[in-house]
């Protein structure tokens, strides 16, 4: 779906489309979930911040969003890190349930990516995630991030550097 697509859909969901809000979580669930549960470690959490984002959705559509999707996910990423915040300090992280979210990966890729992305620094697992999963351009993604442009593609790279590393079974 396109960000003009998008905004479309939010201008009906702002006037009650049911239909329009049904198609754009259909759209957006399983990216944000992905990008929240990487920032939470936690999938009850994930979860509950993706439900968040979505009631805030139909309840006060962004209708003046200029970039409605990279706004849901900085909502999204947002709301995982207050989440993170709010949390007693004991929570476990390495709760085996915490799996990301791959409809075409078997479950042994499925956990060798999350063990990869554990070993990156918080941002750069944010980066990968908010272009991989959301589908967003490195410009959103540094906007969303407040950092330069060349930072976020540096890191990116960097970070996908690294993944590749520690995946070929190499030093990280």
């Amino acid at each position: 779906m396109t960000n003009n697509e998008l905004q479309a859909r939010i201008q009906a969901v702002s006037v009650g489309d049911r239909t329009a809000f049904e198609e754009i979580y259909r759209e957006l669930n399983k990216p944000m979930y992905t990008i929240a549960l990487r920032i939470t470690q936690e999938q009850s959490l994930a979860e509950d911040i993706l439900q968040e984002v979505f009631v805030k959705l139909f309840q006060s559509p962004p209708v003046t969003a200029k970039n409605p999707r990279a706004y849901l996910f900085r909502m999204a990423r947002n709301l995982a890190i207050d989440g993170i915040r709010k949390r007693p300090q004991f929570a476990d992280l390495d709760d085996f349930e915490n799996l990301v979210y791959s409809p075409d990966a078997d479950i042994s890729e499925r956990l060798a990516a999350e063990e990869a992305l554990k070993t990156l620094p918080l941002i750069e697992c944010q980066i990968v995630s908010l272009h991989i999963n959301g589908g967003l351009t490195f410009k959103e993604i540094s906007k969303i991030l407040g950092m330069p442009l060349g930072t976020a593609l540096w890191r990116y790279r960097k970070a996908i550097k690294q993944l590749r590393l520690y995946l070929i079974g190499g030093a990280v």
